[in-house]
């Protein structure tokens, strides 16, 4: 007895993958069809300023829609799947996240792709019901009577029964293809586009970067003007007394002398403060794994590190290893100060050609860039070395930054 499936059976299971793809885009349809109102609804409220506060949270579900139907698309035609690099709407003004929206090309041809999925979408959608009655009346006759002659050839002189696909169903799959290539051709940006984005983009990064530079330079500065500076010109001072006192005074002079010592004890300290704040030693000496059970070891609320990314291997390059330990280190004094947590992890993954690092808590959230918490300095930082950055942290937590930095291994 043959094991091998019916023409129409075979068929029918080929045509329903397709078609689930197919039937989902007419839910993807409907949807569309509201959000286009609402789009224009956002906009409008805008125009008349009461409604700029909804404009960037209104980009970022279009955005996260937009993104499940690219990747709807590239996983029925097989192709690779790439995020989709939009410029964050977490940081900055009001006035500066409503720019964003306005000059970000993406944005708009996610708005017209909108209307263009509520009409095509329901169309093919609506299609495919109705070919599947016809479908199943044309080729359960057509291959019924196909598979018939096949299994009769196959008797009489040994040939193999040809794969039939049918008269109807076989453009089930067709037009699911097509569907899933216009979609993924109106969302999906034009070369000189995309360079074009991708110019403005590291532009932006590109001055966030200096401006970060800049001021880590400051920083420095201000700490040895403080710190060490001020320190060594106190051991200066006092070891002008211990020499004014010596012939006179011996026991003055070595009273100055100790107070000296111990000021060049406290300038080093401070110097080396300093340097740990442009490389930390401690990632030369451990590793990137190391530094963060050393940090973890430190930080007052217990911290579970998952490191086996980075445990083992060759080491990543220095700038990748230092971006990473300071957006850790940041996070980590963020949620000791102000997350109210119990508990936080630390985690990294190391893929090829990728590092991603996430930090997570169970505090209270409602972390705020804007507040001066830090985070405008990670997002900073990571976007220096073409990186990107996510901050989650609703109010009442819990709080998840993510960070995932090209690595080139």
């Amino acid at each position: 007895m043959s094991t091998t499936p019916a023409p129409l059976t075979v068929a029918i299971r080929r045509s329903w993958d397709a078609s689930r793809y197919l039937f989902t885009g007419i839910v993807i349809a409907l949807i569309s069809y509201l959000g286009t109102f609402l789009v224009v609804a956002a906009l409008m409220f805008a125009a008349v300023i009461i409604g700029l506060p909804a404009l960037p949270e209104a980009a970022k579900v279009l955005r996260r829609f937009a993104e499940f139907e690219r990747r709807r698309a590239a996983a029925r035609l097989g192709v690779p799947f790439a995020p989709t690099p939009y410029p964050p709407l977490d940081s900055g003004e009001l006035s500066e996240r409503v720019r964003r929206v306005l000059t970000d090309p993406t944005v708009w041809r996610d708005a017209l792709w909108l209307p263009v999925q509520a009409l095509l979408g329901n169309v093919i959608g609506y299609l495919a019901m109705v070919l599947w009655p016809v479908g199943l009346l044309v080729d359960g006759a057509f291959l019924s009577v196909v598979d018939l002659l096949d299994r009769r050839t196959t008797d009489e002189y040994g040939t193999p029964p040809s794969v039939r696909q049918g008269l109807v169903l076989r453009w089930l799959p067709v037009l699911a293809d097509l569907s899933a290539s216009w979609t993924r051709s109106l969302l999906t940006s034009s070369p000189s586009t995309a360079l074009a984005e991708r110019i403005a983009q590291l532009t932006e990064s590109r001055a966030g970067a200096v401006e970060a530079h800049g001021a880590e330079l400051r920083r420095i500065e201000r700490d040895l003007h403080d710190g060490a500076q001020a320190r060594i010109v106190a051991l200066s001072m006092r070891i002008g007394l211990a020499k004014q006192l010596l012939d006179r005074d011996p026991a003055a002079a070595r009273i100055r002398l100790d107070e000296a010592q111990d000021g060049a004890e406290e300038a080093l300290a401070e110097l080396r403060h300093v340097v740990r704040g442009i490389h930390p030693p401690v990632l030369t000496d451990r590793g990137l794994a190391g530094a963060v059970r050393a940090l973890a070891a430190d930080v007052g609320v217990p911290v579970t590190a998952e490191l086996d990314g980075v445990e083992d291997g060759r080491r990543l390059p220095a700038a990748i290893e230092a971006a990473a330990y300071f957006v850790i280190a940041e996070a980590l004094t963020n949620i000791s100060k102000h997350s109210g947590a119990t508990a936080a992890t630390v985690r990294i993954d190391r893929t090829p050609g990728t590092l991603r690092v996430t930090i997570g808590d169970d505090g209270h959230g409602g972390a705020d860039e804007r507040a001066g918490s830090g985070l405008v300095g990670i997002r900073r930082r990571i976007a220096a070395l073409d990186g990107t950055t996510r901050i989650n942290s609703p109010v009442g937590g819990p709080t998840e930054i993510g960070v995932e930095l090209p690595c080139g291994s």
